[in-house]
Order: C-alpha cells, then structure tokens, then sequence
C-alpha cells in the first residue's frame, strides 16, 4: 500500500473516470478509413489529446475547424456504451467538491454529455480543450486545473491513462499516478508516471483535513 497527501486531484476523463474507449474507436476508425489512414494507428494518436491537434497533424491543410466539428458531433452521438469505470463512483464520492476537478483534452460539450451519461457529478469548475490554447502534453491543462482550485501544481495528484497527459502532468510538476486502463505499464513508465495502479477502484481516500489536506492509499 503505498500512502499520498496533496491538496488538489486532477482527474483526466476518457480512461480515468469513464470508459469511453469503445466509443472512441468507432469514432476515430470511421474518420482514419474516409481520409485513408490507418485506423488503429489513428485512433493511438488520438487518444489523450484534443481531436483538432490529431486533425492538423493529419490534415496540415484541410478545414481543421470543420473536420473537428464533424468528429465531436459523432463522439456525443455515440454514448450508448459510455460507462464508469470501476471504482470512480466511490471515489469521487469521497473527495470534497472543491478538492477536485477534471482535465480532459474532449471539448466542453463532449465532457459534459460524457459525465452526464456515465451518472457523475459535473465539477464547477473544469478544464477541456476548449478552455485552452495548448494541448496535452503541454502542462497548460493541469496548470490551469490547478489554478481553478486555487492549489499549487506541486500539490496536487493528476489521475491519467495517457502517455501525453502523464507528460502533462509531470510538466505542470505534479506528481501522477497512472491508471492501466488503456496502455501498458512500459509506456505509462517512459512518460513519467510516479505510480501505476489498475483503476480508481485501486485508490482510497483515507482522510479528508477539512479544507487542506486529502490522503489517499493506493493498492499497487
């Protein structure tokens, strides 16, 4: 058991709190197959960063604005199967509602149906690719996560599946603990994680120091 004390958790959400993986997928696989990608190779590439950066890489000279419409309108059409993760019910449940938000690289309104449809609570608060100017892995994401719970990145605890939000994480100088919900623990370790464990249901919040302090145990 490994013990954790931080002020602020900053969770990402595909991966980490909802499974959307299957939906993703279809989504990515459908976009890679009309524009004569690799679908698998795609939707890698895509996972943990804002679509539009996927799309300008891909497509240096198409209608970026208008291809990442198309991609988010099929994203929040396709949620039949977008569930919780195991354990993110709990968890959340334990956490005071202003010791932590979310970060995620889906727009606002894709996070926002996402959460809605998994039965999660809304933070306040919260950081999505429209909020910033820099995707993952630039540390803009959880700087500003931070910054909406008015906590220090040093002091906060990103949650993350992804290589690029792990090096976001580790760029903002949080510490992270990565989730092996999507990739393998070699890939987790190269991008900086500071722990690896299976999914929230691997965290427990042991103590909540009414506005300073929260303290987790994680079963690694």
């Amino acid at each position: 058991m490994i013990k954790i004390d931080c002020q602020g958790v900053l969770f990402d959400l595909d991966g980490v709190l909802v499974d959307s993986t299957p939906a993703v997928a279809r989504v990515w696989t459908i976009w890679a197959k009309k524009h004569g990608f690799d679908p698998e190779e795609t939707v890698r590439k895509a996972h943990g960063r804002p679509s539009l950066s996927t799309i300008r890489e891909l497509l240096p000279h198409a209608s970026h604005e208008a291809e990442n419409a198309e991609v988010e309108r099929m994203e929040i059409e396709d949620v039949s199967d977008v569930i919780p993760l195991p354990g993110t019910l709990d968890l959340l449940a334990s956490l005071p509602a202003d010791r932590w938000t979310v970060v995620t690289s889906c727009t606002r309104a894709l996070a926002l149906v996402r959460l809605r449809v998994a039965g999660l609570p809304v933070p306040e608060k919260m950081v999505t690719s429209t909020d910033i100017v820099n995707g993952k892995p630039h540390p803009e994401p959880y700087l500003k996560g931070a910054g909406l719970l008015g906590i220090a990145p040093n002091d906060c605890v990103v949650f993350e599946d992804a290589p690029a939000g792990i090096r976001s994480g580790k760029a903002a100088r949080s510490r992270v603990v990565a989730f092996q919900t999507t990739e393998n623990d070699e890939l987790l370790r190269q991008a900086g994680a500071d722990w690896i464990v299976k999914d929230a249901s691997a965290v427990r919040v042991t103590e909540t120091k009414g506005p300073a302090r929260v303290s987790f145990l994680l079963q690694a």
